[in-house]
């Protein structure tokens, strides 16, 4: 018997076309879309289906993956009858996993992921970036950054030898010198437009706090794995405080996926745009089928395969 993560990305996996197929195949898909259309206040068909320059702007791009997401998973599990044992989403995609989760009903979730974008959009200050460190252990990373004067901490745990930093410019770029000196094949500056996951963003974290007080948070049908703490939430009261201490925390997704692996999840479905998540995986246990679906055809090859 196979047990099942769905893992939902986050955002850099953006791209005009995501999820059109679906939109095109069914009336699921299109009433998802609808209905993030009318609780974001976009034109989500628009967003995600023609070129744009507001796709790649965090205050949109948040929406529209989220919209993709969901209608993915919708038509995913309507068609196949494939669930998910337990799920979990990168940075925006946990809020993939809480709709998967039965946290959150999809009009609540785009609305509060609209505000989610926006607020992190407004609170990106001047002088704020994000690297990825490739080739060195976390500890030293951590003790580098503890080290380094000014503000930089972890964004991301993503896989072994990956990791992103995060905070004030110079304070990113000193860490960054000092991280190639300990041994980091490479530090890439990111094109980004903020740093994101980092104490910079606290401001936006409490805002986010007021919208979600307006929101029904129901039981956990399925378990998830929270960003911040990389266990399982227990208790829908904990959702809250998660996710606002989400948006300036550090995102554990290595350590995410090690728990699942660890309780014996053997198929992990990555679901919405990219195969960002299903590279992750590959370094963390190539041992595991890993399923990425972001097409139509990407659905009926892997429930052919996760049903066999």
């Amino acid at each position: 018997m196979k047990k099942i993560a769905f893992m939902f990305p986050g955002q850099g996996s953006q791209y005009v076309g995501m999820g059109q197929d679906f939109y095109e195949n069914s009336e699921t898909a299109k009433e998802v879309f609808g209905l993030a259309s009318k609780s974001t206040g976009l034109e989500m068909e628009s967003l995600c289906f023609e070129e744009n320059e507001k796709i790649n702007i965090t205050e949109y791009t948040q929406a529209a993956i989220l919209a993709a997401e969901a209608a993915i998973l919708k038509v995913f599990e309507e068609t196949t009858g494939i669930h998910p044992d337990v799920c979990a989403g990168l940075s925006l995609g946990e809020y993939g996993a809480l709709i998967a989760s039965g946290v959150l009903s999809l009009k609540d979730a785009f609305y509060v992921i609209r505000k989610r974008g926006i607020f992190m959009q407004e609170a990106v200050p001047t002088g704020g970036a994000m690297s990825a460190v490739l080739g060195l252990d976390a500890q030293k990373i951590e003790e580098i950054c503890n080290h380094t004067e000014g503000l930089v901490s972890i964004a991301n745990y993503n896989c072994p030898g990956q990791i992103v930093i995060t905070g004030e410019s110079g304070a990113v770029e000193a860490a960054a010198e000092a991280m190639k000196e300990a041994g980091a094949k490479r530090v890439v500056p990111l094109k980004v437009s903020g740093p994101f996951h980092s104490k910079m963003l606290t401001d936006a974290g409490e805002r986010l706090g007021k919208v979600l007080d307006e929101v029904t948070i129901s039981d956990i049908r399925v378990p998830y794995i929270a960003n911040y703490t990389a266990d399982y939430v227990t208790d829908s009261s904990m959702v809250k405080e998660l996710l606002v201490k989400q948006v300036s925390g550090s995102v554990r997704w290595q350590q995410t996926i090690e728990r699942f692996l660890a309780d014996g999840v053997d198929t992990f479905v990555e679901i919405g745009p990219g195969k960002t998540l299903s590279g992750f995986m590959r370094k963390i246990d190539r041992s595991v089928s890993v399923y990425n679906i972001e097409k139509w055809e990407d659905m009926e090859k892997a429930a052919e395969k996760i049903k066999a």
